[in-house]
């Protein structure tokens, strides 16, 4: 058996000292997720003042939903280590809970099937593909989660067309407010020179 290159393996399995959490990358991703609970805090409020807009069109209103999911890519891209994705969000769900999100409890459920279902598709990567297509696939993953959770929770009488429309507007919103927005926000944080010691 022709042994692998120690090149060639680095590029397809991360390393135990890449894939350990060090200090900083907690504190990153802690933040992230303080921030964005608060994000989410002011956006649940705002929810209900974004209903008029399915008068123009059904699901309208869930062209915004995405916004509930940004740590869950914002995170991982940041910090590429195992278990980002799942920590950030359970870490905004949290913080929106405690704040006194009008879903209680149920904040941390949506916060860890969106924040798991982000984390399983840059798993599947191995951690090491952070392109655009990645980032919109783990978007969209997230997105489908949230998507089945509303539906058997909060929209089990909606007709399947309406439940189809809102999850091709979620998608749409994932992949707009999610990867191109966890992209804008990282390169700033980057430009900021916040992100020091963080990988490109």
């Amino acid at each position: 058996m022709t042994p692998v290159p120690a090149s060639n393996a680095s590029q397809s399995v991360a390393s135990p000292a890449e894939s350990r959490w060090r200090t900083r990358d907690i504190l990153v991703a802690a933040v992230i997720g303080v921030a964005f609970g608060v994000v989410f805090w002011a956006w649940g409020l705002a929810w209900s003042l974004f209903e008029p807009l399915n008068a123009a069109f059904p699901v309208a209103r869930d062209l915004l939903y995405a916004v509930w999911l940004v740590p869950a890519v914002l995170a991982p891209l940041v910090i590429r280590k195992p278990g980002a994705a799942l920590f950030a969000e359970l870490v905004a769900a949290g913080v929106s809970a405690l704040l006194g999100s009008a879903w209680g409890v149920d904040t941390l459920l949506s916060g860890f099937v969106q924040g798991a279902a982000a984390e399983l598709v840059f798993a599947f990567t191995l951690y090491r593909l952070w392109s655009f297509a990645v980032l919109s696939i783990a978007a969209i993953a997230s997105a489908a989660a949230a998507w089945v959770h509303d539906w058997v929770l909060y929209y089990p009488d909606v007709a399947l067309d309406l439940q189809v429309a809102r999850g091709i507007a979620m998608a749409v919103s994932a992949v707009v407010i999610v990867a191109a927005g966890s992209r804008a926000l990282a390169g700033s944080l980057r430009r900021a020179g916040v992100l020091e010691g963080f990988p490109d």
